[in-house]
C-alpha cells in the first residue's frame, strides 16, 4: 500500500508525542532525585510515671539546723549564741567574745561537744561553781562549766564519780583523758566506788592528786 506524503507525516508526528511521553515518565524519574530532603524530626521521650513519681517522692537534702548555747560567767560579751551542730565550747566562747582574765578555764571543758539549749558557765578563778539550773530544768550545771551529759549525776557543784561521762571526770583537777578512763574501768570491775576515798586505789591517784579533787567529787 502506497502511503501519502500527508499520512507519512502524520505518523511522524505520532511517533515524537511517544518518545516524548517515554521519555517523560521512563527516564526522567531515574534521573531525578526527591524535590526536597525529608526532615526528620526527633520527639523528646516523655519520663515513664514511675520515674517521675520517684523523682518526686525523693527528698532534699536538709542541711543540720544549728544549735543555739547560752554562755555567761567570765566572758566578755555573755549571752546565746548560734553554732553549726558539732560545735565545740571553746567556738562558744570565741562567739561570747572569749575569756576574761579572771577566767578559769581549767574548771570548763574546751574540747567536749556543745548542744542545743545547752549552757557554758565559765567560772572566774577561786570561785566556787555556782549550781544552776539546765535549759530543761531537771538537770544542773556541775564543776565543769557546762550542762552535764545525760547519765551524769551531780550534787551541788559535785562530780559523782560512780555515773559521770568520761569528759566530766578528764575536766577534774589532776585527771586527764588516761586517768579518767581507769576512773571509769575501776568502778566497772568493781560496782562502782563505795566512798570518795576508794577513788586512790585507781592507779595513777595518789595523795597529791586526791587532795586536789577530793572536794569536787562525790558518790
Amino acid at each position: 500500500m502506497q502511503l501519502s506524503r500527508r499520512q507519512i507525516i502524520a505518523y511522524v508526528v505520532v511517533a515524537a508525542v511517544v518518545v516524548a511521553v517515554g521519555v517523560r515518565y521512563v527516564v526522567l524519574p531515574r534521573e531525578t532525585g526527591p524535590s526536597e530532603a525529608q526532615a526528620v524530626v526527633l520527639a523528646p521521650v516523655a519520663a515513664s510515671p514511675s520515674a517521675a513519681a520517684a523523682e518526686a517522692a525523693s527528698p532534699a537534702a536538709s542541711p543540720t539546723p544549728d544549735v543555739m548555747v547560752y554562755v555567761c560567767g567570765a566572758v566578755r560579751t555573755p549571752g546565746v549564741v548560734r553554732l553549726p551542730a558539732g560545735a565545740r565550747v571553746t567556738d562558744a566562747l570565741e562567739l561570747a567574745g572569749g575569756p576574761t582574765a579572771k577566767a578559769e578555764l581549767a574548771a570548763v571543758n574546751l574540747a567536749a561537744q556543745v548542744a542545743d539549749g545547752q549552757q557554758v558557765v565559765v567560772p572566774e578563778r577561786g570561785a566556787a561553781v555556782a549550781s544552776t539550773p539546765s535549759s530543761s530544768g531537771s538537770s544542773s550545771t556541775g564543776a565543769l562549766g557546762v550542762t552535764p551529759a545525760a547519765g551524769g549525776s551531780v550534787s551541788g557543784a559535785l562530780i559523782n564519780i560512780n555515773t559521770a561521762s568520761l569528759e566530766e571526770l578528764d575536766a577534774l583537777d589532776g585527771v586527764g583523758p588516761s586517768t579518767a578512763q581507769k576512773i571509769i574501768d575501776y568502778r566497772t570491775e568493781n560496782g562502782g566506788f563505795k566512798t570518795v576515798d576508794e577513788i586512790q586505789e585507781v592507779p595513777g591517784i595518789g595523795d597529791v592528786k586526791f587532795a586536789a579533787l577530793k572536794d569536787s567529787i562525790t558518790v
